[in-house]
């Protein structure tokens, strides 16, 4: 009944109230696609559809991955698309997203992701966050793949390869003008995201650097294919979405 849950959420939002709907990813960001556009990114209501078990977390079969939402919503007039790092940042996007203007769709995975930052820092909805300083090459990453970012930061850090990170938590409206600093200042990018290659997070990337007419980018993600049933770590595995491939493909750039 996930139509009916973005249909009730809409006509709440239409008398005044903010509401908060979460549901099994690949069935509210899929399956409620016509409501959403129409009920609730046509009239520009301030509903927030929260995704879990984003990406090949559920580890459940092909039926039950949620790697397109990202292609999907990001298409959607007036539609805010955000991705949570940690658990901690999660929090302090829906103590943000109360007074943001229009639909937002907020994308986590299973609630077990490691913790990506050890200090306090600014979150502003829209603005990337720099995990990591570097200058010999960028990792852009979003959700529990800026962790991932981090680790092979830090190993890159002992080869003598700079890794400047960024924690694009934002998707829709992107931080183009962090990415055309990364593409100016330092040239090569990699970006990593638990979803379908096409489309996402690397896409929207590939689109600002298309613009630019310069710099180099390396797209790691779901490569155009459905998830198995198996283990999150196997998957990952299968699309290169890990800590090694990240070094790899880092190394290949310089």
């Amino acid at each position: 009944a996930e139509q009916d849950q973005v249909g009730v959420a809409a006509g709440l939002a239409l008398c005044g109230k903010i509401p908060y709907i979460s549901g099994f990813g690949p069935f509210l960001a899929l399956r409620t696609l016509d409501q959403v556009h129409t009920n609730v990114c046509y009239p520009n209501l301030p509903v927030r559809i929260v995704n879990t078990h984003s990406g090949l977390t559920s580890a459940s079969g092909p039926t039950h991955y949620n790697i397109m939402d990202i292609a999907i919503m990001r298409t959607l007039p007036n539609m805010t698309f955000v991705i949570p790092s940690d658990a901690n940042q999660c929090v302090k996007l829906i103590q943000k997203s109360v007074d943001h203007p229009g639909p937002m769709c907020i994308r986590i995975a299973r609630g077990a992701e490691p913790l990506v930052y050890t200090e306090d820092y600014e979150y502003e909805i829209g603005k990337a966050i720099v995990a990591h300083e570097g200058n010999d090459v960028t990792v852009v990453a979003a959700g529990c793949t800026v962790a991932f970012a981090v680790s092979a930061a830090n190993a890159l850090e002992k080869e003598g390869i700079g890794v400047r990170v960024l924690d694009m938590h934002t998707i829709k409206p992107l931080d183009t003008e962090a990415v055309t600093a990364c593409i100016n200042e330092i040239g090569k990018v990699i970006t990593v995201e638990d979803h379908n290659i096409l489309n996402g997070l690397g896409s929207a990337v590939c689109e600002v650097a298309a613009e630019m007419g310069k710099g180099i980018v390396k797209r790691i993600g779901v490569q155009d294919q459905y998830g198995q049933s198996a283990p999150y770590e196997r998957l990952l595995a299968m699309n290169g979405i890990t800590v090694e491939n990240i070094v790899k493909t880092a190394e290949e750039l310089q």
